[in-house]
């Protein structure tokens, strides 16, 4: 079996969840503040993205981040241009972790119009999927949001979308397609309804050969999107934690089967740079072990 099949075969059928590892530029200082790296402690891009590194690093590196409970990972660009312990990092997740990488690949969110943000512009990324395929990535994937039940704008998210996600099929790379839908909308539900059926309109139209994934905020209404994981086209549904603390993102994703976690904040709660090797891999092996049960549920 091909790497890339045995890579398929596990984020298909594997037990466990993927880890979201993207935080980029903007999203960086916040995720470091949390971590107890704050920015009087780094001066300009590159010691911030270090300081970043070495957090990442750390969490590879952790006794329970392996196969058994976390199938996939996430990475930023930055990171997969890095090496840990003076290895590509794509080539440690697979190798000595057995986990299946993925690269975020969405330069950002345009300013809200029509009640979502679309991604912005990505001219380099053709140039990019290739660099990635390259690397040893699986996958991609892209971040827009929903904000409010405004079915012209969550048509034009979904659309966009799926133009980029047949670009990343083109360059044999599988798409995590990731429209999420702000926690905090007063049209939550509706937002989803609406999603749903245009995430459906746009599944029914693949050939055959082009696989996504989804990543979809945990929604107000269990199983809501259970059909679409059972999609031929589907290679699984993933959650993503939108901001839940760690507690309600497991609680809210074990009534959701046909779902297994992608989280990011959630992953990392609780953890502090200050703490020693012993300290940290028991507090990230608590939060991945209530995640992987939240996942297998």
């Amino acid at each position: 079996m091909s790497t890339t099949d045995a890579q398929r075969t596990q984020m298909k059928d594997g037990k466990g969840f993927v880890a979201a590892l993207d935080q980029s530029g903007g999203s960086t200082p916040k995720a470091l503040s949390l971590y107890g790296v704050e920015p009087s402690d780094y001066s300009g891009d590159a010691e911030m993205f270090k300081a970043m590194h070495d957090m990442r690093a750390r969490i590879i590196l952790a006794d329970d981040f392996t196969s058994d409970k976390v199938i996939g990972a996430i990475l930023f660009e930055r990171t997969m241009d890095d090496t840990i312990n003076g290895k590509p990092v794509a080539d440690l997740l697979w190798d000595d972790r057995g986990v299946v990488p993925f690269l975020k690949i969405d330069k950002g969110l345009e300013d809200e119009a029509n009640g979502v943000q679309l991604l912005k512009p990505m001219p380099d990324l053709d140039a990019l999927l290739k660099r990635a395929k390259a690397a040893g990535i699986f996958g991609t994937k892209e971040r827009s949001v929903i904000h409010g039940a405004n079915a012209e704008g969550i048509a034009s998210a979904v659309a966009q979308q799926f133009a980029v996600a047949k670009s990343v099929c083109d360059a044999g790379l599988v798409p995590i397609i990731e429209p999420e839908v702000n926690i905090h909308s007063d049209s939550k539900a509706e937002c989803e309804t609406i999603l749903k059926a245009e995430l459906e309109k746009h599944l029914s139209a693949l050939p055959e050969n082009e696989i996504v994934m989804l990543k979809l905020t945990l929604p107000e209404v269990s199983g809501h999107y259970a059909s679409l994981a059972d999609h031929p086209n589907v290679l699984r549904v993933v959650a993503l934690s939108g901001g839940y603390s760690t507690d309600v993102a497991c609680t809210r994703l074990s009534q959701n089967p046909k779902m297994i976690a992608s989280f990011s904040r959630a992953l990392t709660e609780g953890l502090n740079v200050r703490m020693s090797d012993k300290e940290f891999n028991a507090a990230l092996g608590k939060n991945i072990t209530k995640i992987y049960n939240a996942s297998i549920a």
